[in-house]
């Protein structure tokens, strides 16, 4: 056992104990919450970052976004300089009936799994590097920077500008972004790609005004029913995206299986899966279209009126290849060619389009990583992995750092459920990655 695999293990109890505390802090930064506790959770991650003996810790924010923390550990001489990224902002809790414990907020442990909201997403994250630096005295041997964002969860509005102005000073050889998953809790992985997205709102309109159903349906049309149709047509009847135009990217060869899958998302019994192809394929590198939300009389106060217009929010996720100018084109046309019984139709982007993006995990920072991660999990070495979910600011990393190896790693599961209730971590694997993450950075060392 290395000297490094044996501190991380004797830090753990005080990185467990700093991780509840963080997760403790209920920073949300959507717009409607209070941003206070998104500060504080900020005042925390520079605390813990002076403590873990940064030379250098403040907090650098853009306009009227949420602050980050930037820390820089310096390279000693001829040594390269690692970028360690996560976020300590979460999601909103959602309904607190569907979670198993009265706060969120507070940590409650069940068969080796912490739960908690954001426990997984990402103040484990953010607790890993900490451990890393931790296991090394405060002194790496290879130049640490460190950048904890405060509003990734809200689509990270103002990150793009934030890297550009403090481009200089954010520069690495190698970045390693920790807000992924791992493919099991016993195999840990790499991200490779990533799907985009865009979502739209789509408008439909087809009377002035409502009218009695009774006195006018049957010859005139009403909006909802339109509406209903016009997403219809997003699908095949195999459940295959039928929006021509949009990109399908080159399978990964790795199996998922289907019990797995069913029992991971709790499908139904009687509920079939949508498209062809491997799930892994269907999940990772082909476009999806879901139906996020309408606009219409709830059931139980709805008249009976013929409706003159509704609206549907849609999230197109977007495979490698793609981009987000072109999915905003091609599902444009494809509403309006679509539009049932002469609706007018229109189609309004979302701000906060995500490419996707695709990571060439070749070289000395991977060989270094997959060395790194093999020992940590004891001999299983990683696998390459797709994640259907998008995380849009690694194109910008790679767009602002061409040079840089950018390593995906996380402290996920299948198990984990980031953004919905019961959300857990995995101790027994968070001390992998944490020690994986320490000898990385052993590993870089020339």
């Amino acid at each position: 056992m290395s000297d490094v695999v044996n501190a991380v293990r004797a830090a753990m109890p005080a990185v467990r104990a700093d991780l509840e505390a963080l997760v403790r802090i209920p920073g949300v930064a959507f717009d409607g919450f209070d941003h206070e506790p998104v500060r504080r959770g900020a005042d925390e991650v520079q605390r813990l970052l002076t403590e873990a003996g940064a030379a250098e810790v403040r907090q650098i924010r853009h306009g009227i976004g949420q602050p980050s923390v930037f820390a820089h550990f310096p390279a000693p001489a001829g040594q390269p300089t690692v970028l360690l990224y996560a976020h300590q902002d979460v999601q909103p809790v959602g309904d607190l009936s569907l979670w198993d414990q009265e706060d969120p907020f507070a940590t409650v442990e069940r068969g080796g799994r912490l739960y908690a909201r954001g426990v997984a997403d990402d103040k484990a994250g953010v607790m890993a590097h900490v451990a890393a630096l931790r296991a090394h005295g405060g002194r790496p041997p290879v130049g640490v920077k460190l950048l904890i964002e405060g509003e990734e969860e809200f689509g990270s509005p103002t990150l793009e500008a934030l890297l550009r102005t403090h481009r200089g000073e954010l520069a690495a050889d190698v970045v390693v972004i920790a807000d992924s998953t791992n493919w099991r809790t016993d195999i840990p992985a790499l991200t490779t790609t990533l799907r985009g997205v865009i979502n739209v709102y789509v408008e439909v309109a087809l009377l002035r005004g409502a009218v009695h159903s009774g006195v006018y349906g049957g010859a005139v049309p009403d909006a909802l029913t339109a509406l209903c149709r016009l997403m219809a047509t997003l699908h095949d009847e195999n459940g295959d995206v039928a929006v021509e135009g949009l990109v399908t990217a080159a399978p990964i060869d790795l199996a998922y299986e289907e019990a797995k899958l069913r029992e991971e998302t709790g499908m139904l019994s009687g509920a079939e899966f949508l498209g062809s192809g491997s799930l892994t394929a269907r999940m990772w590198t082909k476009p999806t279209a879901t139906v996020l939300g309408i606009d219409a009389p709830g059931a139980a106060e709805a008249a009976n009126a013929l409706q003159p217009t509704a609206r549907a929010k849609v999230s197109f996720r977007l495979a490698a290849g793609d981009s987000g100018a072109n999915a905003i084109k091609a599902v444009t046309a494809h509403f309006e060619a679509h539009a049932p019984w002469g609706a007018e139709v229109r189609v309004v982007p979302e701000a906060g389009v995500g490419d996707p993006c695709v990571i060439d995990a070749t070289g000395p920072a991977f060989d270094a990583a997959r060395a790194a991660f093999t020992e940590a999990w004891d001999g299983t070495a990683p696998v390459e992995i797709g994640i259907g979910g998008s995380i849009p600011m690694i194109a910008t990393f790679q767009e602002l750092f061409p040079e840089a190896s950018i390593l995906v790693t996380g402290v996920e599961d299948q198990l984990s459920n980031p953004h919905g209730p019961n959300e857990s971590l995995d101790l027994k694997m968070f001390e992998r990655v944490c020690v994986a993450e320490a000898l990385l950075l052993e590993k870089l060392k020339r």
